[in-house]
């Protein structure tokens, strides 16, 4: 089956003045939704600017409740130790059925976020 990439979160720009920011995205269907044995996920973030966090979450629950969450690792865009501009990508293994992006942030825009599995 092809790889499909999707936006699962876009043109997030903070207000400007300072304030810490939490932006939880929707939820979208990771491999395990279509009961991929890889399990091989790529996010890709498309930040200007951005002072914070962007971290991505997955659950293996179906129909999944916030506490059904829980932070992937190596699935993290921290703006202290990889630059506020440019374009960052991730590579992660998981039967997430559920994938998420959690936005912290102070400053910056998020233009998107990508998802391929």
């Amino acid at each position: 089956m092809p790889a499909t990439s999707t936006i699962i979160m876009s043109n997030q720009g903070h207000p400007g003045d300072s304030t810490s920011v939490t932006v939880t995205g929707e939820k979208f269907k990771g491999d395990g939704y279509f009961g991929r044995s890889d399990g091989f996920h790529t996010v890709q973030m498309n930040v200007n600017g951005v002072a914070g966090t962007i971290q991505i979450q997955g659950t293996l629950a179906t129909t999944p409740a916030d506490a059904d969450y829980f932070n992937i690792a190596g699935a993290l865009y921290d703006s202290t130790t990889a630059g506020k501009d440019g374009s960052f990508v991730f590579n992660f293994t998981g039967n997430f059925v559920w994938i998420r992006a959690v936005l912290v942030y102070t400053d910056g825009t998020v233009n998107s976020v990508l998802l391929n599995n």
